[in-house]
């Protein structure tokens, strides 16, 4: 029986909460998270724990801010006007989105104040500086290989 390693395709029900207890993310009512260890699909943290898990075994784990999605940078803030949104767009204090960087890669911001044409974007990730508990059941693992299709993001 395989054991979660790097380079392999893992299949996992899971539940995160939030210190408070509060359910953040499960897979519950749906199919298992699949992912390919060591390709940067899954925050580090989480990966590191299932690390020697085998199929049918739970694990349950914290994880503080730097192992997870980081902490809060105070600069990560940007004023911009309005008008980047494009005409028409809704925007919202609350609201999150993803935008694409100079480098292709892609970014979430959320909407932080609104002032007349002066948009405030928050670029932190939405649980940066949390710490994160999650159970974790391992439902599958095997060998990533070039033929196992598209989803599995092992391509």
């Amino acid at each position: 029986m395989m054991s979660v390693a790097n380079n392999t395709v893992t299949r996992v029900n899971y539940t995160g909460r939030y210190e408070n207890g509060e359910v953040f993310d499960t897979s519950e009512g749906k199919d298992p998270l699949e992912f390919t260890v060591g390709k940067g699909q899954m925050i580090s943290g989480f990966e590191e724990e299932l690390i020697g898990a085998k199929p049918g075994e739970t694990r349950e784990f914290t994880l503080t801010p730097d192992r997870a999605y980081g902490e809060r940078n105070e600069e990560a803030f940007q004023v911009v006007n309005r008008s980047v949104f494009g005409e028409g767009a809704e925007l919202k204090v609350g609201l999150s989105s993803y935008t694409q960087l100079q480098d292709g890669s892609m970014t979430m911001f959320t909407i932080t104040a609104i002032d007349g044409d002066d948009v405030t974007l928050d670029f932190n990730h939405v649980m940066a500086g949390k710490t994160l508990t999650f159970t974790v059941t391992v439902t599958d693992v095997r060998e990533a290989t070039d033929s196992c299709g598209p989803s599995c993001g092992c391509n």
